[in-house]
């Protein structure tokens, strides 16, 4: 409970996206809505890790799944880690329902207490930007991978806002309400949001070149970044209200891609 003298921010972390599991799936960009953007989805994934062929992949942070169905749909044998139980109680449920047979296991995704150069391939979503120590956690995810192996990471600055962020924001004041979906947080947990975010690490933003330099620094090769994410954008604004989908276009969102040196 917050407050409590061994409550931690990483307890709030888990807790606050415990909350949140039971509409994470209402969310546009969260869940796949149509069948275009998950080929979107297909397709970035293919172009920086290429075809599973049975190789072994770690879903971090995986949530209900989403990402984690995405990599099996390719071929790859995955594990999804998340440290919230109400999420991963959704994507097990989910991966019963579609016999996919995936393995979600519970854990910090900075602390996995998996076994080292155990997998092929590692991918995160909309992970970094929470991250409390990036440092210990990139560390942690080199150690996890084969020589060779690679690491891709879907995220972007949501810290910093955009002409549009700032627009919505004086909309939102004058008519009194959220402009965006019912599921949208209310103030409670916007508040515990802003809370949790000014205490991060990238609580100024994350911009992909300060990633990058870190990657480097835990000892990956020199990562490249992918900003070309528009057909995902574009699939995914369909089911999105003019300001939020032009507010999405107009964020630094990214995907970088890391690897592992050969021995």
């Amino acid at each position: 409970m917050v407050g409590e003298p061994n409550y931690s921010l990483r307890d709030e972390i888990r807790d606050y996206w415990s909350t949140r599991a039971g509409t994470f799936d209402l969310s546009v960009g969260h869940e796949i809505f149509s069948p275009r953007e998950r080929l979107a989805w297909h397709r970035l994934i293919l172009k920086h890790l290429g075809r599973g062929d049975g190789r072994r992949a770690l879903d971090l942070a995986c949530g209900t799944g989403v990402i984690s169905h995405l990599m099996h749909d390719l071929g790859y044998a995955v594990t999804g880690l998340d440290w919230s139980e109400a999420m991963l109680a959704r994507a097990r449920a989910k991966a019963t329902q579609r016999e996919s047979g995936i393995r979600f296991l519970i854990g910090d995704a900075e602390r996995t207490l998996e076994n080292g150069e155990s997998y092929d391939v590692l991918v995160t979503r909309h992970l970094v930007w929470t991250l409390v120590d990036p440092r210990a956690a990139f560390a942690e995810w080199f150690s996890l991978l084969k020589p060779g192996g690679r690491l891709l990471i879907i995220d972007g600055d949501f810290g910093s806002k955009t002409w549009v962020t700032s627009l919505r924001q004086v909309l939102e004041r004058a008519v009194g309400r959220t402009v965006g979906p019912v599921h949208e947080l209310d103030q409670a947990m916007a508040d515990r949001h802003r809370s949790i975010l000014s205490r991060l690490y990238f609580s100024h933003g994350t911009k992909a070149d300060e990633v990058c330099a870190l990657l480097v620094e835990a000892g990956f090769e020199m990562p490249v970044v992918d900003t070309r994410l528009g057909a995902i954008h574009r699939a995914q604004a369909r089911h999105m209200s003019f300001l939020r989908a032009l507010e999405r276009s107009t964020q630094h969102r990214y995907a970088i891609c890391a690897t592992k040196a050969a021995r």
